[in-house]
């Protein structure tokens, strides 16, 4: 089993990057996958096709109202595993395991807890777990995102998206969070490339450029999954370009 997680700042694609490695991985039938949308502000779903009607923030929200109404015998943890079962949406190839936003205030490190719990469960009936986080720093900081194979941060070609980029992969390396191989994947790229000479020195390598594809917009206006886009799509062949170099060639020598 393999570890994909996915970071960068809002508005970079990652999203859509996700979704497209998922395809990717199904097209070359390295199924099951087990794809998990961490971002409160939910987006996975829709870009692979899949309706939902509840997400672990809306259990673990239940569970806190009816504490004194579980069932007899069942503990809290116990209680949320069990429902936890319904969040987990089930297609062709994959499954999708939704994290959600909290409706009430409060932290949100109990449902952190809770989804790497479930996840470390969950993972070993699948061939590649790949894990869309929320846009920005956060989850690293609070260890959402951990015992990573490959951590790709996306970035658009701009400097304040590659300086964010490089924020991102400083804090992995502050927290040690352990990541077999990081990469950065510029998306939206034109041809030209801010010019960031402290990317180049910080050790983040370029692991991929995906063009500008308005077969992709194309699709999220009429609101259609990404299994809807053309095979030969210049973004999908990037993407499949970049897990054939960055993924499955290192598997094959490890």
């Amino acid at each position: 089993m393999y570890n994909i997680a996915v970071a960068g700042k809002g508005g970079t694609g990652k999203t859509t990057f996700i979704a497209l490695v998922i395809k990717a991985l199904i097209i070359k039938n390295l199924k099951p996958i087990l794809a998990i949308d961490a971002d409160p502000n939910i987006n996975l779903p829709q870009i692979l096709g899949i309706t939902y009607e509840e997400s672990i923030a809306d259990i673990i929200d239940e569970t806190k109202e009816r504490l004194d109404n579980l069932p007899a015998g069942m503990t809290k943890e116990r209680y949320i595993e069990y429902r936890l079962e319904d969040c987990l949406k089930e297609s062709s190839g994959f499954d999708l395991l939704i994290m959600g936003r909290p409706e009430g205030p409060g932290c949100y490190c109990y449902a952190n807890t809770i989804l790497r719990g479930h996840i470390d469960k969950l993972s070993k009936n699948y061939s590649y777990v790949i894990m869309d986080n929320e846009a920005g720093m956060e989850h690293l900081s609070r260890k959402t995102t951990r015992n990573v194979d490959y951590l790709f941060i996306v970035s658009d070609p701009s400097l304040i998206g590659l300086k964010s980029a490089l924020r991102i992969y400083n804090l992995v390396l502050e927290l040690k969070i352990k990541v077999v191989k990081c990469g950065l994947i510029v998306n939206y790229y034109n041809g030209s490339l801010a010019d960031f000479p402290n990317l180049k020195e910080s050790g983040l390598p370029l692991c991929g450029k995906i063009p500008h594809d308005q077969d992709i917009l194309d699709l999220a206006i009429k609101g259609e999954d990404i299994f809807k886009l053309n095979s030969n799509s210049k973004a999908f062949l990037e993407v499949q370009n970049i897990l054939e170099e960055q993924v499955f060639k290192i598997q094959l020598n490890s």
